[in-house]
Order: C-alpha cells, then sequence, then structure tokens
C-alpha cells in the first residue's frame, strides 16, 4: 500500500460511518439535537455531517491551494444556512449548531460526497516527500502537511462516531 492508499483508506473509513448514521433517518431526526435538555453541546446528525465536510473541505482546500467546494460545488446555496460563510463552526453555541439544519438529506450527503472526494484527489496528488513541509509555524511543534492530513482524519472519525452515537440516543438502531 503506499501512504496515499493508507490516507485515503483511513478517510473513507468515517464516510461508510456517516452513510450507516445517516440511513433511515428521517429530516427531524437529522436535524434535532438528540438530548439537548441532558447535553445540549450533543449536536444534531445534520450538524456533525456537515462541519466534519466543512472542516476537510477548508484545510484540505487551503493545502491544495483551491477553492472550497463549499463555494465551488454550490452548497453555499443549497445548505442556505443562517451563519457567515466563515464561521468557525468548531465554537459553535448549541444555538448556533441548531440553525444548522437541511430540507433534504441528499443536501448533505452531496456535500460529504464532494468534500471526500476533494480529499482523495489530493491525497493522490500528494508526494510523500510533502509530508514533511511544515505548513503552520504558528503552533510548537510546527505544523506538518502529514500531521495535518492525519488530524483531519482523526477529526472526520470522531465526528462520525459521533454521529452513530447520536443517532442511538435518538433510538435508532446501529
Amino acid at each position: 500500500m503506499t501512504i496515499a492508499e493508507v490516507l485515503i483508506d483511513a478517510l473513507s473509513r468515517s464516510r461508510e460511518r456517516f452513510d450507516r448514521a445517516l440511513a433511515d433517518v428521517t429530516l427531524e431526526q437529522a436535524n434535532t439535537p438528540p438530548v439537548p435538555d441532558i447535553a445540549p453541546r450533543t449536536n444534531s446528525l445534520t450538524w456533525l455531517a456537515w462541519h466534519t465536510a466543512r472542516e476537510i473541505d477548508l484545510q484540505i482546500s487551503l493545502m491544495a491551494g483551491q477553492e472550497f467546494v463549499w463555494f465551488t460545488g454550490g452548497h453555499r446555496e443549497r445548505f442556505d444556512l443562517p451563519l457567515p460563510d466563515d464561521t468557525q463552526d468548531w465554537r459553535h453555541t448549541p444555538e448556533e449548531a441548531a440553525q444548522v439544519v437541511v430540507g433534504d438529506l441528499s443536501v448533505l450527503t452531496a456535500y460529504l460526497d464532494d468534500a471526500y472526494a476533494m480529499a482523495y484527489g489530493y491525497m493522490r496528488s500528494l508526494a510523500p516527500e510533502r509530508l514533511n513541509d511544515v505548513i503552520d509555524s504558528s503552533w510548537d511543534p510546527p505544523v506538518t502537511r502529514g500531521a495535518r492530513l492525519v488530524s483531519i482524519i482523526d477529526d472526520a472519525a470522531q465526528h462520525s462516531g459521533q454521529a452513530v452515537y447520536t443517532r442511538r440516543l435518538l433510538g435508532l438502531p446501529g
């Protein structure tokens, strides 16, 4: 296996988990936080999937030096969120996170598909020696391209796992 194949395989597992988490859910189930009274920071399936696509999109696009698929794929218009485009979604309050809703699950899965496809394409095109490039020196130690890819994969794994758990909190199997 090449390093690109390892990275793609690792990231693709989170995409598969999102498919399982979103299977046969209603819009109400997808858009609603599962236990808002007990744990208001437990976000909806929609927010978890959107956030993951957004983070993949933002971070990979910046490394690749290309436009965000949020814009180029028309996702901004399809979501039509009442939030600024530069929203720092990892800092959303429960009220802000609750504004991330869809009227059709295909809007959500299309953004996931585009963000993951863009990431896979980037990973396929990346020469292994580029993994050691420092891309963010504001951290100590400085962040390399490889470390950022691992971080993206880890974030996607965390949120896709949360989506499966959220599905179970909604009383759904799986």
